[in-house]
């Protein structure tokens, strides 16, 4: 079931890469059941917090009429940055998979370890590496695909 969660994360993040956006997807799931998507969206928003785990973090709690998603587990292409990894720690989740780790920017163990901070009142089981090929693959084709552009 992993590897079937993490697929529906990657088709949100080829959303977001046919929209120039950098191509992250999440969806959190609740008893086998996706209850929030998300992908990228701050270039055609305009807001810096439509980053692809709040979005999906938000139709979670619509989905639930509830803040608390304890109970459910988000599955992500890329490893959240701060802010996401914030909110992650704020609604409660309980497990987060990871596609590819965020060397630059990662805040779940690869530069900050937001979601198991031992001062913060919740603490997430992080699982990294799930489909880390395909989803990293992605991204590299993104960043190439931008950059060709640029030298035009």
């Amino acid at each position: 079931m992993v590897d079937y969660f993490m697929k529906k994360a990657i088709l949100e993040a080829e959303k977001a890469y046919d929209m120039d956006e950098v191509p992250v997807g999440a969806v959190v799931v609740k008893d086998g059941k996706i209850i929030g998507r998300g992908f990228n969206q701050k270039e055609l928003a305009k807001d810096a917090t439509k980053h692809a785990e709040i979005l999906a973090i938000n139709e979670a709690c619509k989905t639930l009429n509830a803040w608390r998603l304890t109970g459910c587990t988000m599955y992500v292409t890329l490893e959240p940055c701060a802010m996401c990894a914030g909110a992650l720690v704020n609604s409660r989740i309980d497990n987060l998979i990871i596609g590819a780790r965020d060397p630059k920017t990662g805040a779940c163990g690869s530069v900050f370890n937001i979601v198991n901070e031992e001062k913060l009142n919740h603490g997430i089981n992080v699982e990294f590496g799930v489909m880390e090929d395909e989803c990293s693959t992605m991204l590299k084709d993104f960043f190439k695909k931008l950059r060709s552009r640029d030298d035009d």
